[in-house]
C-alpha cells in the first residue's frame, strides 16, 4: 500500500536558508539534540539511526528510516510531497562476476556466477559498497570480484535472467586461473585439486562447483583432464606448489571434435609407449614392434572397449556421452587368425587409459 506524507518544511528545504526569510508563516526554526545513547531498533535489530530530540520528541530523518522499516522514499518536487511506498522484493544473489562489459549507454553489464546465475544491469541508482562501508562505483567491478547482489524486481525471462541491480556489497577480488585439473582427492576438511604443476586448491563447504551455466557439479565428478576455470584467494602459500582456498570452480564445456582430429609423431610415440605399458604381459604373443604399433584416432562410438574397473567404465560412459574421441593402438600377435589384433584404448583428451578392444 503506498502512503504519502506532505512537508510543511519543503520550501526552505529545497531553497535553501536564505529563502525562509520571507516565508515565515511556512518556516519555524527549533533547535534539537542528537541522542547518540539511544538506539533505534527495528525488528529487534540495532538500526544504526541516531534519532534528533525536539522539545523532547523524537525525530528521526525520513529517507533513512523509510529504507530501515522497509520503504522507498520518493520526492514530489511539484505538489511537495514525499511519497513513501512500500519496497519491492528484490531478488538476492552471491557469487563472482565473470564478465564485466560498459554498455553505450554508461551503464554496465555483468554477469554473475554463484547462488544463480544472472546478468545484471548496473547504472547510478545502483548502490554499491564495501563490506566496511566505502562507496564504490562500477568501475570497481571486474571479473573476479565476489559480491553479493540484490536485484529486480522484475526480470527478464532470458537465459539467464536479466535484471537491474539494486544494491551490490562486494566482498574480496579473487584471483582467476584456467587450467586441466591434474589430481583430485578427498581430505578430512573437504576437497583439494591441483592445476597442472603450478597450483593446489583447497575446497570447502563454502566451495561451489558447477557449469558456466549455472549447474551444480558434484566433486565426485570431477577428474584429471577436466578444464576448469578456478576463481580462489585472495591468498595463497609460499609453498611449492602454492595453496589457496578456492571459491568458485566453474567446469568448462569440452569442445566437440569437428573434422579429424590431428596427432603429431611425437604425441602417436607417447601412446605407444602408454600402450607397451599396458601390453608388456602379452608381449611374448606380439609380432609388431613397440614402435610400429597403429596409432589412430576414433570416434568413441566406434570401438568396442572393455573397461574393466569402475573408473574406466565411467570414464567409458562418459566420453561416449559426449561424441568424444578415442585413440587405439593396435599390435599384431601371432594369434590374430584366432583371436584378432590386440588394441589399447585411451581417452582422447586425457590420455587415460580405458581398456581393451574386446577379440573376436
Amino acid at each position: 500500500m503506498k502512503k504519502k506524507l506532505t512537508v510543511i518544511l519543503t520550501l526552505a528545504g529545497i531553497l535553501g536558508t536564505t529563502a525562509a526569510v520571507g516565508a515565515e508563516d511556512l518556516v519555524e526554526k527549533v533547535t534539537g539534540y542528537l541522542q547518540k545513547d539511544v538506539k533505534i531498533l527495528v525488528n529487534g535489530q540495532d538500526s544504526k539511526l541516531t534519532p534528533v530530540y525536539i522539545d523532547g520528541k523524537a525525530y528521526l530523518p525520513v529517507r533513512d528510516a523509510a529504507t530501515q522499516l522497509g520503504y522507498t522514499v520518493n520526492y514530489d518536487e511539484a505538489n511537495k510531497e514525499i511519497e513513501l511506498d512500500e519496497a519491492a522484493d528484490l531478488m538476492p544473489a552471491s557469487g563472482v562476476i565473470v564478465s564485466v562489459q560498459a554498455k553505450e549507454d554508461g551503464n554496465t553489464r555483468i554477469e554473475l556466477l554463484g547462488s544463480t546465475w544472472v546478468i545484471l544491469t548496473v547504472d547510478k541508482s545502483t548502490a554499491i559498497k564495501s563490506l566496511d562501508g566505502k562507496t564504490l562505483t562500477a568501475a570497481d567491478l571486474k571479473a573476479g570480484t565476489q559480491i553479493d547482489a540484490e536485484f529486480g524486481p522484475a526480470m527478464a525471462m532470458s537465459y539467464p535472467g536479466q535484471a537491474q541491480a539494486v544494491s551490490i556489497n562486494v566482498h574480496a577480488d579473487r584471483s582467476i586461473k584456467e587450467d586441466t585439473i591434474k589430481e583430485v582427492k578427498h581430505t578430512d576438511d573437504g576437497w583439494q585439486v591441483q592445476l597442472g604443476d603450478n597450483l593446489v586448491l583447497n575446497g570447502g563447504k563454502e566451495t561451489r562447483v558447477m557449469t558456466s551455466q549455472g549447474e551444480s557439479v558434484k566433486w565426485e565428478d570431477l577428474k584429471a583432464g577436466t578444464k576448469v576455470k578456478a576463481y580462489y584467494g585472495p591468498f595463497e602459500t609460499k609453498s611449492l606448489p602454492p595453496q589457496s582456498p578456492v571459491f568458485l570452480l566453474v567446469v568448462q564445456a569440452q569442445a566437440p571434435v569437428t573434422g579429424t582430429p590431428k596427432m603429431s609423431p611425437e604425441t602417436a610415440q607417447e601412446y605407444r609407449n602408454l600402450a607397451w605399458a599396458q601390453v608388456k604381459e602379452q608381449a611374448s604373443h606380439i609380432t609388431t614392434k613397440q614402435d610400429e604399433a597403429a596409432v589412430q584416432i576414433v570416434s568413441s562410438n566406434e570401438v568396442g572397449v572393455l573397461a574393466s574397473t569402475d573408473e574406466q567404465k565411467k570414464l567409458l560412459a562418459d566420453v561416449q556421452a559426449a561424441n568424444g574421441n578415442f585413440v587405439t593402438v593396435t599390435y599384431s600377435t601371432d594369434q590374430n587368425e584366432l583371436l584378432g589384433p590386440l588394441t589399447v584404448v585411451f581417452d582422447f583428451n586425457t590420455k587415460a587409459f580405458i581398456g581393451f578392444n574386446a577379440r573376436r
